[in-house]
C-alpha cells in the first residue's frame, strides 16, 4: 500500500467509453499515484452501457468491460479496478465483497462528477467527496429543496465544484449551508507533450445539444447545452478568415448542414473519441481551441472552466473560449483568451495569429502553473482533511 493512504475513484469511463471521458478519470487516478496514495477505480452507478458506434445505449456490457479493464491495464492498473453490471448484477475486476472491503478502508471516495448516487456500502468509506464538474445545476436543486437532490448531496461529507465562483460576485443561487470549496480540472502534464507546431485549423470536440438538465430559477431558464451559443458565432470562419473544425457528436442533419454551409469543417466527434491516442492527436493537429461554453455556466458567472480545453493548454495549443467568470482565477490575454461577443472572439484569434509561438509556449505554461494534478489534487486533498 502506497505511503499516504488509498483513495476511490467514482467515474462512468466504462459505460460511455469515449477518450475525454476516459481522459477525466486518469488524470484523477494518475495524479493521486503520483502523490503517494493508492488509487482505485470502482464504477457502480448502474446505467446501462452506451455503445459509440452504434450513439445508443445497449444491453450489452461485454464491450464497455474489456475497454475499461484495457484501459486500467494500459496505465499501471490493471487490478485496481471494479465494474458492476447492474443488468446481471455482477461485478468485474474486484469482486462484489472486495469493493465492499474496499470502501471500509479507503481513506476517502471522489465522486467524480457525480455521477454515482452513494448507497450503503459507499457511506462505510468516512470521507465521502463530492467532485461537481457541472456547476449551477446541482446548486439550484438543493436551493429549491428538491428531496432526491439534497438526499443525494447529502450523502456526502466534502464538497468541491470546478465553478471557482461558486458564492463568488455575480453568482446567483443561494448555497444552503453547503461549504462548496472550489476545485479546477487537473492534467498530468507528461500525457501531453507540448510543442508549438500547430495546424492551421481551431478546434474543438463537443455534443450539439444535451438534453435533460435545463433548469428554471427565479423566473429564469438556464440551459444545459452548447448549441444556443455555438449559433451565435456560427460566422467566425467568414469574418476572420481563419480556419476552423468542430468534431460534433448527435447533431442533426439540418444543424450539422447549417455549420458547414458558415465554413465550419465539421467531422463525427466519435471519429477523435473512440482512442486515447486519436483524441491526443487531433489536439496536437490544431492550431489552438475555439470553443463556446453552456449557457448554464455563462449567465450564473460559475467560474466553470473545461477539462478538454487544459487538455489543449497542456498540449501547448492557445485557447479561446467564453467567459464565465473564470478570469479571476487565470490570467487570460496569452495563451488563454475569453470572450462574450465576435469582437473579442475576432480579436483574440488575431492576437495568437500575431506571435503564435509564443501563445503556445504561454499555453503550456498555465496548464503548468493553474491545473497541474499534483498541485491541483493536494488543494483537494487538505480541504478533505487529508
Amino acid at each position: 500500500m502506497a505511503s499516504r493512504g488509498r483513495v476511490v475513484v467514482l467515474h462512468f469511463a466504462g459505460q460511455m467509453p469515449l477518450a475525454g471521458i476516459a481522459w477525466q478519470a486518469l488524470h484523477y487516478l494518475l495524479g493521486f499515484e503520483r502523490l503517494g496514495f493508492e488509487a482505485w477505480y470502482v464504477e457502480d452507478h448502474g446505467a446501462n452501457p452506451y455503445d459509440p458506434r452504434l450513439n445508443s445505449v445497449t444491453n450489452d456490457n461485454a464491450p464497455n468491460i474489456a475497454y475499461l479493464k484495457n484501459l486500467m491495464e494500459r496505465f499501471g492498473l490493471g487490478d485496481r479496478w471494479a465494474y458492476w453490471d447492474a443488468i446481471e448484477d455482477r461485478y468485474h475486476g474486484l469482486s462484489r465483497e472486495g469493493v465492499a472491503d474496499l470502501f471500509k478502508g479507503a481513506d476517502a471516495l471522489f465522486n467524480l462528477c457525480g455521477t454515482t448516487r452513494l448507497r450503503d456500502h459507499h457511506l462505510a468509506c468516512r470521507r465521502r467527496v463530492m467532485v461537481d464538474t457541472d456547476p449551477v445545476y446541482e446548486q439550484i436543486k438543493y436551493a429549491e429543496a428538491d428531496p432526491p437532490a439534497k438526499a443525494y448531496l447529502d450523502a456526502h461529507t466534502h464538497f468541491f465544484t470546478y465553478g471557482e465562483n461558486v458564492g463568488g460576485p455575480g453568482w446567483i443561487v443561494p448555497l444552503c449551508g453547503i461549504p462548496w470549496q472550489p476545485t479546477r480540472p487537473p492534467v498530468v502534464l507528461e500525457l501531453w507533450p507540448g510543442d508549438d507546431r500547430g495546424g492551421q485549423r481551431f478546434s474543438t470536440i463537443a455534443t450539439w445539444e444535451n438534453k435533460g438538465k435545463n433548469i428554471d430559477f427565479q423566473g429564469e431558464r438556464y440551459v444545459w447545452s452548447k448549441h444556443l451559443n455555438f449559433l451565435r458565432f456560427l460566422d467566425l470562419p467568414k469574418t476572420s478568415g481563419q480556419g476552423f473544425t468542430v468534431a460534433l457528436n448527435s447533431a442533426p442533419p439540418e444543424a450539422e448542414s447549417q455549420i458547414k454551409a458558415r465554413g465550419w469543417r465539421v467531422i463525427d466527434a466519435r471519429d477523435v473519441s473512440l482512442s486515447l491516442d486519436a483524441y491526443g492527436d487531433f489536439i496536437r493537429a490544431s492550431r489552438g481551441e475555439f470553443t463556446v461554453a453552456k449557457d448554464i455556466y455563462v449567465r450564473p458567472r460559475s467560474g466553470w472552466f473545461s477539462d478538454r480545453s487544459v487538455c489543449y493548454l497542456a498540449s501547448g495549443r492557445p485557447v479561446v473560449t467564453m467567459d464565465t467568470g473564470f478570469s479571476r482565477f487565470y490570467p487570460v490575454g496569452e495563451g488563454l483568451f475569453h470572450y462574450s461577443d465576435e469582437a473579442g472572439a475576432l480579436a483574440a484569434i488575431e492576437a495568437i495569429n500575431s506571435d503564435y509561438p509564443r501563445h503556445c509556449r504561454t499555453a503550456r505554461e498555465l496548464a503548468a502553473e493553474y491545473f497541474a494534478a499534483p498541485r491541483v489534487l493536494q488543494d483537494m486533498l487538505k480541504g478533505a482533511g487529508l
